[in-house]
């Protein structure tokens, strides 16, 4: 089984916020193990972390009280939790969008035998994993529900340059940051996002990730935002041109009746 890294999370420049050095560790604590396999010492969080021992567990702490982290008293290793399956439910609660979007993915998938993902399009520097339903082909993308990731990357990233109202200089900068396989210049790049609003849909064949192609169409709210994509993951040479159009405009028959759902409901 081929592995394939979906790279989370890399930055982008956006505007600068002032930051509070407590949250931003915490929130870093809480992403660390909820990435890790298994339960994690305090030293092995601070060095990963780059912190120093005492701040960590002091935050460590705060966090065990408030139940967001768990801690073993005999192994005093931390892992996330229960508290946290509360403050997702109250995220899926608020938003329609995963229990919607669920069985779609599983169709995508199971028809065209790709890892199908729903995104949620978070203003201009962020996109985060919603839904996801993989495939039964012989690799393995590493995202999951809650991964985030630049909003300009792949393809979902050309559907938010197409229908943002970000300026030249602030697409090219943000570009700059960004991490690809084999990366585009921007010409090509721009005009992948011109054809994206002639075509309504995108396309990265290896560019995010080599040997594998991405199909990605937008889904609207009721004021013509772009608010998430619906995202198709298969390898390359299995995923031929032809297939890619099809699978697309399969796609975008979906997102137009999601796009609808979630307009009624709101």
């Amino acid at each position: 089984m081929t592995s394939t890294d979906f790279r989370e999370p890399v930055s982008s420049k956006g505007p600068r916020v002032r930051a509070v050095p407590a949250v931003t560790r915490a929130v870093a604590i809480l992403r660390l193990l909820g990435r890790s396999s298994e339960p994690m010492t305090l030293k092995s969080i601070s060095q990963e972390l780059d912190m120093v021992t005492s701040t960590c567990l002091h935050i460590l702490r705060a966090l065990v009280e408030e139940g967001l982290v768990k801690v073993d008293p005999g192994t005093k290793r931390y892992g996330l939790g229960v508290g946290m399956l509360a403050l997702a439910r109250s995220v899926i609660e608020s938003s329609p969008f995963p229990a919607l979007v669920q069985p779609i993915l599983d169709k995508l998938s199971s028809k065209w035998n790709v890892t199908a993902i729903g995104v949620e399009v978070t203003g201009l520097d962020h996109m985060v994993v919603l839904a996801l339903s993989r495939s039964t082909a012989p690799f393995r993308l590493h995202v999951d529900v809650g991964s985030r990731f630049p909003a300009l990357i792949s393809a979902t990233g050309r559907l938010v340059a197409a229908y943002s109202e970000l300026s030249e200089a602030d697409v090219e900068r943000r570009f700059k940051s960004l991490r690809w396989d084999q990366p585009p210049d921007i010409d090509a790049w721009r005009k992948d996002v011109q054809a994206v609003r002639r075509k309504g849909f995108s396309l990265d064949r290896g560019n995010y990730i080599n040997g594998i192609s991405l199909v990605a169409v937008p889904v609207f709210d009721s004021k013509g935002r772009m608010t998430h994509s619906l995202v198709a993951a298969g390898l390359s040479d299995q995923l031929s041109g032809t297939q890619s159009q099809a699978l697309a405009k399969d796609m975008q028959e979906e997102s137009q009746a999601i796009s609808q759902l979630l307009t009624a409901r709101n």
